[in-house]
């Protein structure tokens, strides 16, 4: 699960040659050394259709996949880990202004824990620990990797993501590649309910809700000199327009290495104006 080494979801020579490219160490290190002094380019995306999926795990076993000085959020020996799919908005940097809207849209899902606090040398704002990421765009995903740390990006084989009045779905296929495989499948709902252990971390479903969606920062490990990236972001979630989910099938590749220790817990943010703001290693 820490390991995340890039692998094409597809056999072939094109393949070896992308991985090479994502994992290139030598590339990385020149582009951070250039684009630390240069000014952050600010990334804007209109992102829809975010589907949340939440667990709470062991801690103890989670503790174990974050860096040294990373502590995480928990309470009664459980902390939240989070799958959120959604669908880019013409996602690409903020300065193009309206000719961003030519910009395609791909899909994206974000692996992450949730942290106790940021670490030294940061400011101390809600973050989470970004543990996987995945896309459904070649571009995007090599992009990420070689011109950012802050995503370690995979490609999935195939990706969907469909929402409907009544329903959201999303799944990731790994095929060879390196991207985690997912299934989820829920409901709409009115009811904002929640179970009995979210409840006695949480209170209510929407200090839930406000918990998980409403962070200001990420941070990831970065294995070529095992340092820590730290990138701001604006996500204005408006919790009171934030759906409910039952979730009937919630399937995570990881979860045979982090076993559940309650039901998931879903929902469904419509749309949220998505900015990166900074990207700094720590």
């Amino acid at each position: 699960m820490q390991d995340n080494t890039y692998r094409h979801p597809r056999a072939g020579w094109p393949g070896r040659l992308f991985a090479a490219l994502a994992n290139c160490t030598s590339f990385a290190s020149v582009r951070q050394a250039v684009m630390s002094r240069l000014p952050f380019l600010t990334l804007h995306s209109d992102v829809r259709d975010v589907v949340y999926v939440s667990w709470l795990v062991d801690a103890a076993a989670a503790q174990k996949l974050l860096p040294p000085g990373v502590a995480l959020w928990q309470r009664d020996g459980k902390t939240p880990f989070t799958v959120l799919t959604y669908r880019h908005g013409h996602f690409g940097p903020a300065l193009p202004g309206p000719l961003r809207r030519l910009l395609p849209s791909p899909l994206q899902s974000n692996w992450r824990f949730y942290l106790d606090h940021t670490p030294p040398d940061a400011p101390a704002v809600p973050c989470v620990y970004f543990l996987k990421n995945i896309m459904d765009s070649l571009p995007h995903a090599l992009g990420t990797r070689l011109f950012s740390d802050i995503l370690p990006t995979h490609l999935a084989h195939s990706m969907t993501l469909t929402v409907s009045a009544t329903q959201a779905r999303c799944s990731i296929a790994s095929g060879a590649g390196s991207a985690p495989a997912l299934e989820v499948q829920a409901d709409i709902t009115v009811e904002h309910d929640l179970d009995a252990d979210w409840q006695a971390l949480f209170g209510n479903w929407h200090a839930a809700v406000a918990f998980l969606a409403c962070q200001d920062a990420a941070i990831a490990h970065v294995p070529r000199n095992g340092k820590l990236v730290f990138g701001e972001i604006d996500l204005p979630v408006d919790v009171d327009q934030v759906q409910a989910l039952t979730a009937w099938r919630a399937d995570c590749g990881l979860l045979r290495q982090l076993p559940p220790v309650s039901r998931p817990f879903a929902f469904l943010v419509p749309q949220v104006d998505f900015k990166a703001l900074s990207e700094h290693l720590l």
